[in-house]
C-alpha cells in the first residue's frame, strides 16, 4: 500500500488554486460568467460516513467523498485517495483538474475524484478492505463503467481497485471489470498501467526539452516524491541517459552530485521502505531538493510544495509536474517571472489516465493489447497533446499551463454548448 506523504505546504489550498487557474482560462477564452459558474461548480457530490470494525473489536468512523466535477464529455474518471488530509475541497480540486486533463489528451471522460480521510499506514490489510468495501457500497449509485470509473491514487493501489470491482460486481450480480482501472492483471487490468503516469512524465519532459534542442541524456534531474510516480520516473530518466542526482520521499531524501545508482536505490527502497539511509548518497531534505542546481525538477509528491517561497529557490530550467497541483498560484507566478518552463500537471501526468482509458476500452471489448501496443499508443497521445499545447502557447504568447487550460476548458465548454441545457 503506497502511503501518503506530508510534503504539502500548510498554507496550500488546492481548490483555490484550481479555481484561480479556471478564472484565467475563462478570461483568455472570453467565456461568459454563466459558463464560468457552471465550470467552477461540481456536477455531483456525495459525502458518506464509513464505519469500520477494527481487528480488536472497536469501531471507528471515517468520512468519504466522491465528486463528479463534469460529465459533459463522458463518464466521470478519477482516482481514489486514502490520506489523513483528505477533505471535500481537496477532492473538488482534484476532480476539476481531471476534467481539464481528460479534455487535453482527448479522452471521452469527465473529471471525478474520491477520497477517504484515513491514514492507511495505521490499519491492517483486512481493515483497509472493510473500509474500501463499505465506501464502495455507500457511493454505488454514483459509479459504474458508464457513470464514473475509479483508479488508484495516493494511499491506494491495484488491490484497492480489485476490492472496489468485486464489491460493485457482487451487488450487480456479475463481474464488471470496467468499473475501475488500475486493477491487477489477473482480474482485467492492463499491461503498462502501473508505470503509465511515470512514462507520461518522461515523454512530456522529452518533448519540452526538444523545444530547446536538448536531449534527455544531457540533463540533470531531481525528483521529489519517490512513490508510484516518482520512483518509476527516476528509473525511466536514468534509462534514457539522464543523470538523476536527488530523490526524496516523506521521510527524507538522498543526493549524489555525480548521479544516483537508481536501480540500487530502488532495491534499497524495496527492502527498507524509504530512500533514507541509501549508502551511496548524502542525505537531503525536501526543501533543499527543490532548490538544487539541476536542469529538470519533477515534483511528484503532493499539492502545494512549490509556493511563493520555495519557487523562489528553484534553479531548474524546467519544472515537470508529476503530482497533481504541486505549484500554488503564487508559486506559478514566481516561476513564470523567472523564466522557468513549467510543464503543467494536467498535461505532464496525464499518462495514467490515458492508459486507464486503454484499460477501460480493453475491458469493454474483452480484448487485451500487448505492452508494446500500450506504450506506443501512450507515447503518441502524450507527444501529440504536448505539441498542441506548445503550439497554442507560442501562438498566443502564454505559458504552457495557460495554454493547456485554455484547450481543456474550451473543449469542455464546447461540449456544454453543443449539448445544450435540459430542460
Amino acid at each position: 500500500m503506497t502511503v501518503p506523504g506530508k510534503l504539502a505546504h500548510p498554507r496550500s489550498n488546492p481548490l483555490e488554486t484550481a479555481r484561480a487557474q479556471l478564472a484565467t482560462a475563462i478570461e483568455l477564452l472570453g467565456l461568459d460568467e454563466g459558463m464560468h459558474e457552471m465550470l467552477a461548480t461540481s456536477r455531483r457530490e456525495i459525502d458518506v460516513a464509513i464505519p469500520l470494525r477494527r481487528d480488536d473489536g472497536r469501531t471507528e468512523l471515517f468520512r468519504g467523498y466522491r465528486v463528479q466535477h463534469n460529465i459533459s464529455r463522458g463518464p466521470g474518471k478519477g482516482g481514489l485517495r486514502y490520506a489523513p488530509g483528505v477533505d471535500r475541497n481537496e477532492v473538488r480540486a482534484l476532480a476539476m483538474w481531471m476534467t481539464w486533463k481528460c479534455a487535453i489528451v482527448e479522452l471521452p471522460y469527465g473529471g471525478a475524484k474520491g477520497g477517504v480521510t484515513i491514514d492507511p499506514r495505521h490499519y491492517s490489510q483486512g481493515e483497509l478492505e472493510r473500509v474500501t468495501r463499505r465506501y464502495t457500497s455507500e457511493i454505488m449509485p454514483m459509479i459504474g463503467p458508464e457513470r464514473d470509473i475509479m483508479a488508484p491514487d495516493i494511499g491506494t493501489n491495484e488491490q484497492t481497485m480489485a476490492w472496489v470491482m468485486d464489491t460493485y460486481s457482487v451487488n450487480q450480480g456479475y463481474t464488471i471489470p470496467a468499473v475501475v482501472t488500475g486493477k491487477p492483471l489477473t482480474v482485467g487490468g492492463s499491461l503498462g498501467r502501473a508505470t503509465a503516469t511515470s512514462r507520461g512524465v518522461v515523454h512530456a519532459t522529452r518533448a519540452a526539452l526538444a523545444d530547446a534542442g536538448v536531449g534527455l541524456d544531457e540533463v540533470r534531474v531531481a525528483v521529489q516524491g519517490f512513490g508510484k510516480v516518482g520512483s518509476h520516473a527516476a528509473r525511466f530518466f536514468a534509462e534514457a541517459g539522464s543523470t538523476v542526482v536527488a530523490v526524496s520521499d516523506q521521510y527524507g531524501g538522498v543526493h549524489a552530485a555525480d548521479g544516483l545508482d537508481v536501480p540500487a536505490l530502488l532495491r534499497h527502497v524495496e527492502t527498507t521502505g524509504s530512500v533514507v539511509g541509501f549508502t551511496d548518497a548524502d542525505p537531503i531534505d525536501n526543501d533543499t531538493l527543490l532548490g538544487l542546481d539541476v536542469d529538470v525538477l519533477v515534483p511528484a509528491a503532493v499539492e502545494g510544495v512549490l509556493d511563493e517561497e520555495t519557487a523562489a529557490t528553484v534553479k531548474a530550467r524546467w519544472v515537470v509536474e508529476g503530482a497533481n497541483g504541486p505549484t500554488t498560484g503564487a508559486g506559478d507566478r514566481v516561476l513564470s517571472e523567472r523564466g522557468i518552463v513549467v510543464v503543467p500537471d494536467i498535461l505532464a501526468n496525464a499518462g495514467g489516465v490515458v492508459v486507464s482509458y486503454f484499460e477501460w476500452v480493453q475491458a469493454n471489448q474483452a480484448y487485451w493489447w500487448t505492452e508494446r501496443e500500450i506504450e506506443e499508443r501512450l507515447e503518441q497521445r502524450m507527444l501529440s497533446s504536448y505539441s498542441a499545447v506548445a503550439q497554442v502557447a507560442r501562438a498566443e504568447g502564454i505559458n504552457l499551463r495557460d495554454a493547456a487550460l485554455t484547450i481543456g476548458v474550451r473543449r469542455v465548454a464546447e461540449a456544454h454548448q453543443i449539448r445544450g441545457l435540459y430542460p
